[in-house]
């Protein structure tokens, strides 16, 4: 995406919007914004859709695999939710003038960024309850909150978005205890699973604010309700619980509890490593856009059809 340019925008009007912000009102696409508030919607919501396009991969690839026809069934789904997601915020996104092709193509070329949790692969059944528990549940903890974001047809998107989350968490969360409950290779497989895991989900609510460029306008704008760290220590407060519930670990030694704060204190996050994975040095971020270019490039034609049908419908009404 191009750099920002400078503000034009007329200082009594931005007062205007801040003010309305303060006031906890919902801007839609009609009304007046300043530039800068517009733009960082537009990166936030199309690196948003992105990731949920992007996370089919993982997970579709086990789609055959599945040990069960109720599985394959679930999982076929939940891969089909995530393809609507994807769809539902580009649409979101076009409210504030730009165009889906232009977005899809910032994501091909690697110019527009999507999570950094969609590099890691999927190496067994395991992790696919390991995705759905631990990814989505992250994501309903970040996205409970974009539902009170200042942008109305983004809070909106979540709200549907986060019910339809909820399912796929619980699906994950099964899985994960069906196989914990299971033979001791199944319990193995499923604590591996969490251990490899883990720590990219914590990274999925992105760096320190303090080391973030774009946390501070997103809250002083109301998108973002909370900070990055709050969501965090959210999501591993209810998370550590819940692995208790089904008898795996979580692979923090040095995890403890503060009787104070009633927070799980947890070790420092490997912050090299999330930024060698958003950079494009992961595990599979070569593999995820080479498979997102050929299913662009396969596609091709239906886009030619269906803009050929338009045309034709256009003339027959001119006609008419």
């Amino acid at each position: 995406m191009t750099p920002a340019p400078a503000s034009t925008d007329d200082p009594k009007r931005v007062a205007e919007f801040e003010a309305r912000i303060a006031r906890g009102e919902t801007i839609e696409p009609k009304d007046w914004m300043p530039e800068k508030y517009r733009r960082q919607l537009i990166r936030m919501m199309s690196q948003h859709a992105h990731s949920e396009v992007v996370g089919m991969l993982p997970e579709g690839n086990w789609i055959t695999r599945a040990p069960s026809l109720r599985r394959k069934m679930s999982l076929m789904a939940k891969v089909q939710d995530e393809a609507g997601h994807g769809l539902y915020i580009y649409c979101g996104t076009e409210t504030l003038g730009v165009d889906r092709h232009d977005l899809v193509l910032q994501l091909l070329s690697g110019t527009a960024k999507y999570s950094s949790i969609f590099n890691y692969p999927t190496l067994t059944w395991a992790d696919i309850g390991a995705v759905g528990w631990l990814v989505d549940g992250a994501a309903i903890v970040n996205q409970t909150m974009l539902a009170k974001a200042s942008y109305g047809p983004y809070a909106r998107a979540m709200v549907r978005i986060c019910k339809e989350e909820n399912f796929h968490k619980r699906q994950g969360y099964e899985i994960m205890a069906t196989l914990a409950a299971g033979t001791p290779e199944q319990h193995a497989m499923a604590q591996d699973a969490l251990n490899r895991w883990w720590w990219p989900s914590l990274m999925m609510f992105g760096p320190h604010d303090a080391d973030s460029p774009n946390s501070g306008e997103l809250s002083r704008w109301g998108i973002k309700r909370k900070s990055n760290d709050e969501l965090r220590q959210r999501f591993v407060n209810l998370t550590v619980g819940q692995a208790k519930a089904i008898n795996l670990t979580i692979p923090d030694p040095g995890m403890t509890f503060d009787e104070d704060t009633k927070n799980w204190i947890f070790s420092e996050i490997d912050w090299d490593e999330f930024w060698r994975v958003v950079k494009g040095d992961g595990p599979c971020n070569r593999e995820r856009l080479a498979a997102r270019r050929k299913a662009h490039d396969d596609g091709a034609w239906v886009r030619a059809a269906a803009e050929a049908y338009a045309e034709k419908q256009a003339r027959a009404s001119s006609a008419a």
